[in-house]
């Protein structure tokens, strides 16, 4: 535990720093381990690339035991700190998502994404109801005495209602509310343009984080606008399916093998990707 507290702390401390904490998103141990080698200083899980490279859609089909399960054996092979994408928390009530979180943090999480969105419904969890759920996970983490970082996700943008103006108004209203119920760090799902994420970053005055996105502004005009925190999100696997499905039509079509073999690691390079890293 004292192990996992200073990751915590760690991870934590990343959200001050003086530049972003650019936090790629893993969906297996050896894509987690991939971001470490090359240097990330945190990782974090996509729910959407673990859960469907487990053979589920993104959202909460997926057993909450297997999700559970997933980040344990990820969390057991990194040295460096992990924080594990709950989705909407698998549960309505706010003691039901604090036994998620419970069960993440046993597993070796630091941190945890909590979304106020539901996939299914494409709707928006009342705004008394998500605060609850951040309290609850603010308690039930003090008591396990881990000093977990909690990143509260908002899809007002997407799903609330009104004109680009009013939708805006309500992320920036869910996101202080869920600031002052103990979030650390507040995400905006779908943020991409500068002039929006100025406004976003200077009404809420704490770490916003922003998702990989096409239009994203370059990292440094990130750091400029007064981003603390830039994660992958799902798009590192959309990159690496990308590439399967460019090097199998290479093979299939043209019969050669180049976008297979040109860059690729060795046998010995993946092996080793699976084996935990030394105390």
């Amino acid at each position: 535990m004292s192990d996992q507290v200073e990751r915590a702390e760690r991870f934590r401390a990343l959200h001050h720093a003086p530049h972003p904490l650019v936090l790629p998103n893993a969906w297996d141990v050896p894509s987690a381990r991939t971001f470490e080698d090359a240097g990330f200083p945190a990782i974090a899980t996509s729910s959407a690339g673990l859960m469907v490279s487990l053979g589920y859609p993104d959202g909460e089909e997926m057993p909450r035991r297997e999700l559970v399960r997933a980040v344990e054996r990820i969390a057991s092979r990194l040295s460096v700190p992990l924080s594990a994408d709950v989705v909407a928390g698998y549960g309505r009530t706010a003691r039901a998502v604090a036994s998620t979180v419970q069960a993440m943090v046993r597993a070796g999480a630091v941190g945890i994404n909590l979304e106020d969105g539901s996939h299914a419904t494409e709707t928006l969890a009342p705004v008394a109801s998500q605060i609850a759920k951040l309290k609850a996970v603010r308690a039930v983490a003090d008591s396990l005495s881990v000093p977990l970082v909690i990143n509260a996700r908002t899809d007002a943008l997407r799903y609330a209602p009104g004109d680009p103006a009013a939708k805006l108004r309500e992320a920036i209203a869910r996101l202080g509310a869920y600031r002052d119920a103990g979030a650390d760090c507040v995400y905006p799902m779908g943020l991409a343009d500068a002039p929006t994420i100025s406004t976003v970053v200077s009404a809420l005055g704490c770490p916003v984080n922003v998702m990989v996105r096409p239009g994203l502004p370059p990292v440094p005009e990130l750091e400029r606008l007064g981003i603390k925190r830039i994660s992958f999100g799902p798009a590192a696997s959309y990159a690496a399916l990308g590439l399967l499905r460019r090097a199998s039509e290479e093979v299939r079509v043209r019969g050669t093998y180049s976008l297979l073999t040109d860059g690729a690691i060795t046998f010995d390079e993946l092996n080793r990707l699976a084996v935990p890293r030394p105390a």
